[in-house]
């Protein structure tokens, strides 16, 4: 309904060039409407170009050319005034969308942007997060390797200084024996000395 209205008052307003006094011109809504607009400008421009080059021509043919040719000028010249006064609200509204359209484009791109770089922060301090759970990892990793060499070496040493112990032992019961065995041999000799002996002493018969 709109459009069709401006459109009305477009046609409306489309008299000829020769008009008396111009109406005010419609503002329009939308880009339809000012592109209609600005189209309907640019056909009265070639519509007052078309009718002055006509009154020229026809002004060669009477007899006060001069007068009859600043007079077509005049007129060329109001109507082109008068389609370019038709036109300016057109170019004012297209303007203005045109920096609502910037506007919206650069608030968008600080939208993004800020959007953007938020991610990026996040971004990054996930990533150090992750790089410090991983060096965490790593040196509880290595922390657990050692402690089990550590074991490993401890452990080696208890069943080295084990043995060490139970060849001590063994050699020590072992030196314990040969004590026993030489004085149980040494007793021994000395009970065959005696028997030696007394078996000397009796008188032969």
């Amino acid at each position: 309904m709109c459009r069709c209205g401006f459109l009305a008052v477009l046609l409306l307003i489309s008299c000829p060039v020769w008009a008396q006094a111009p109406e005010a011109p419609p503002m329009p809504q939308t880009r339809e409407q000012a592109a209609a607009q600005r189209a309907q400008a640019n056909s009265r421009r070639a519509e007052a170009q078309r009718v002055y080059t006509q009154e020229q021509n026809a002004c060669y043919k009477k007899f006060l050319v001069n007068s009859c040719l600043d007079e077509a000028k005049k007129k060329h010249t109001q109507t082109v005034v008068d389609a370019r006064n038709f036109e300016k609200p057109a170019r004012e509204f297209l303007h203005a969308e045109d920096r609502r359209d910037l506007e919206a484009k650069e608030a968008k791109r600080a939208s993004d942007l800020v959007t953007r770089q938020a991610s990026q922060k996040e971004q990054a301090a996930n990533y150090r997060q992750e790089e410090a759970a991983k060096a965490i990892a790593r040196d509880e990793k290595q922390a657990a390797k050692t402690r089990q060499a550590e074991e490993g070496r401890k452990k080696t040493a208890d069943e080295q200084a084990k043995r060490k112990a139970k060849l001590q032992k063994r050699a020590q019961k072992d030196a314990e024996r040969a004590v026993k065995r030489e004085a149980k041999a040494q007793k021994q000799a000395e009970r065959d000395a005696k028997k030696a002996a007394k078996a000397e002493a009796v008188p032969a018969n």
